[in-house]
């Protein structure tokens, strides 16, 4: 049984250029987003995260999950085309993370047909969805102030 929560994840990866976000193209609507999908059955939002990942990118249980504070609502018949829990459900939470992935190849579901590396401005700039731009926003900067922090200590 669907559960009435969407997740987004977001797959990021640090490496000599810096941090570089996945954005991956739909395959029936043509669109870039994250990687995105809904709760089964007495799943919680992160366990749902970490499934959707694997399923929809490869990326498993090894990759380290950062659970973001981005939430939305999403009307209901945008995301499962009806009112499956009953018409007092009209919208739904958006739960959102991060996921570090260990290696740049990802390996793609069927729900899309393409995925690409690239900078936190390109990615902001080809996401369709508001919800995955402010998410993104916030990866980026808990990522930026993670890297201030360590340069910090590394100074002491």
């Amino acid at each position: 049984m669907r559960a009435p929560y969407q997740v987004l994840v977001i797959p990021f990866i640090c490496n000599e250029n810096g941090v570089e976000y996945a954005i991956l193209k739909r395959s029936d609507m043509k669109y870039w987003q994250g990687i995105a999908g809904g709760g089964e059955n007495e799943e919680n939002p992160e366990q749902t995260a970490r499934r959707e990942a694997f399923e929809e990118t490869g990326l498993g249980e090894d990759c380290r999950l950062i659970t973001l504070d981005t939430k939305t609502s999403l009307p209901v018949e945008h995301v499962v085309g009806h009112f499956l829990w009953g018409e007092d459900v009209l919208v739904i939470p958006e739960h959102t993370f991060g996921i570090e992935a260990t290696d740049q190849k990802l390996n793609l579901s069927k729900e899309h047909s393409v995925y690409k590396w690239v900078s936190y401005e390109e990615a902001l700039s080809s996401l369709k969805w508001d919800s995955n731009k402010t998410a993104l926003w916030e990866l980026h900067t808990r990522l930026k102030i993670r890297d201030h922090q360590k340069e910090n200590n590394a100074k002491l």
